[in-house]
């Protein structure tokens, strides 16, 4: 007899400090960061650099890139290709992302095919999901090292080219993520094809921030005060010409009074005499003051006196996380739990029942490390997929399982990217009736790794099932063990599993097919 345990979803690396870089491909400009990364997971940043590149107006405005700004945006990233050189870093120490701009170009396979033939970079466009994720990242340490945030609730923006991206977040938890369409290059499309006046110009950018403010913002007036934190390179620019002094390893308090008089100013003038008089790029010039306009619009909406101001980044949130090796913290497991359960209680879901079946898919994970060979996400898909399997019930009773893969799919989960959020819905969707099959859309079109990952985690899914099959969340223990090519789930502690038995027969199919072991069920009495 064998018995299965689990291996450690991190492993622990010796060896010197490994220098590290992070590439951001944004709407207009491409940036880098490059660090040295301690033992302790400690991050010192080296060497800052950025390119202005205006991707974000192609792509808003046509919704493709030109040959000529993909061709630019090659040769940027040759030129850094030759910096990391010279620092000696390998290519699996780069990650390279990209944001709104490319992500929503209808030609972003041949940008990045391109840029890889030309570099051997591989481009990754991460979706909005991924960016609040990576926010969290940077942005929390800031967070909880100050007293007015430690414990009070921070709205959490950075007003992009694209996109404008929010956490609000209490005392260490994030309460809502949303990305929204409102960013400075957005702003200023609306406004392309009309000769206005500066005082007009900008009361027609006032009400398409006003009307996307007013419907975020509703639902997070409950009488407990807001603390907005602003980040991003806009609202920098603002804080070094406002306050001329700066600690980038803290908040800087920036007062709305003086953030609306300089967004004044900047609105008044052209790119030309900000340019001149700020010493400014002109793809920053460009963009300042619709995004400045939107952080002071902001600060107004909550009556508020003073913003705080982030000196963190999309790249740091990126170093942070090559720190960790792209694993999910414990805290930021909890957040994407967290996130769940109130998506659960939206739908009326058996909370009980859920979160039984969530903590024994779980123990089961852990125990059966070495048959499923997944990682500490793919847990985290399993659990979260455990707690919302039934939320299709507020639908349709008979076809519940593929209700809630819709409403899953279709749902905001903090934390999870769109490809996660799928493998979530396929894992709840297969929690009962037919097993995955390659003519199941969603499930077919997944390439043989996800496929691979949604049949193990479902097959495990459906064993957690049948042992809350009584709804009575007496079954807290589990022990697995393999004895001759079968797999044993010992109860502890109780006398009697009959039903669970039953229960086990019909569920224990797709771990048969997936895993090649049936399943026996016993108790094993004190």
């Amino acid at each position: 007899m064998s018995t299965l345990t689990s291996s450690p979803n991190f492993p622990v690396e010796h060896g010197a400090p490994r220098v590290a870089a992070v590439i951001d491909i944004g709407s207009t400009s491409i940036r880098m960061a490059i660090a040295e990364i301690n033992l302790g997971g400690e991050v010192r940043t080296l060497d800052r650099l950025s390119h202005p590149l205006d991707l974000g107006r192609e792509a808003f405005e046509n919704r493709r890139l030109s040959r000529k700004s993909i061709e630019k945006s090659a040769a940027v990233l040759q030129g850094y290709q030759r910096v990391l050189q010279e620092y000696g870093i390998k290519p699996a120490d780069v990650r390279v992302v990209a944001t709104t701009a490319v992500r929503e170009a209808s030609n972003r396979l041949a940008f990045a095919d391109r840029i890889f033939v030309a570099t051997g970079l591989n481009v990754e466009p991460i979706d909005e999901a991924e960016v609040n994720r990576i926010t969290y990242m940077g942005v929390m340490p800031h967070l909880q090292a100050h007293p007015n945030l430690a414990d009070g609730k921070s709205l959490v923006v950075e007003v992009g080219g694209g996109n404008t991206e929010m956490l609000l977040v209490r005392g260490g938890n994030v309460l809502k993520s949303q990305s929204f369409r409102l960013g400075s290059l957005r702003l200023l499309r609306t406004l392309k094809e009309i000769r206005l006046s500066a005082t007009r110009r900008r009361a027609m950018m006032e009400s398409h921030i006003r009307r996307a403010w007013t419907r975020l913002t509703d639902d997070m007036q409950d009488g407990t005060p807001v603390h907005v934190v602003a980040i991003g390179g806009d609202i920098r620019f603002a804080v070094k010409h406002l306050l001329k002094e700066g600690d980038g390893n803290s908040l800087a308090e920036l007062s709305t009074s003086s953030l609306e008089k300089f967004t004044s100013k900047i609105l008044t003038l052209d790119e030309d005499a900000i340019v001149r008089r700020y010493g400014a790029s002109f793809s920053e010039a460009e963009t300042l003051g619709p995004a400045l306009l939107v952080y002071t619009m902001l600060a107004r909406h909550f009556s508020l006196d003073q913003i705080f101001v982030c000196d963190t980044n999309l790249r740091d949130g990126l170093l942070h996380d090559m720190a960790l090796g792209g694993g999910w913290t414990a805290e930021f497991r909890n957040q994407i739990v967290r996130s769940a359960i109130s998506l659960g209680r939206k739908f009326d879901f058996d909370e009980s029942h859920a979160r039984n079946v969530a903590e024994l898919a779980r123990k089961l994970f852990n125990q059966l490390q070495n048959a499923h060979l997944l990682d500490n996400r793919h847990e985290v898909i399993l659990f979260v997929a455990a707690l919302l399997h039934e939320i299709g019930l507020v639908v349709n009773v008979r076809s519940n399982h593929k209700h809630s893969l819709y409403l899953i799919r279709h749902s905001e989960l903090f934390g999870l990217s769109e490809a996660e959020l799928l493998q979530v819905g396929l894992v709840a969707r297969y929690h009962r009736r037919a097993f995955p099959q390659p003519s199941h859309e969603d499930y077919g079109a997944l390439a043989q790794e996800y496929r691979v990952v949604v049949a193990k985690l479902a097959a495990i899914l459906r064993l957690a099932i049948a042992l809350d099959d009584t709804r009575s969340g007496r079954i807290l223990e589990i022990e697995c063990s393999i004895e001759g090519k079968q797999l044993v789930i010992n109860v502890p502690g109780v006398d009697d599993v009959s039903l669970e038995q039953i229960a086990m027969g019909e569920n224990a199919g797709l771990f048969r097919d997936v895993f090649g072991m049936p399943v026996l069920l016993r108790a094993r009495r004190s």
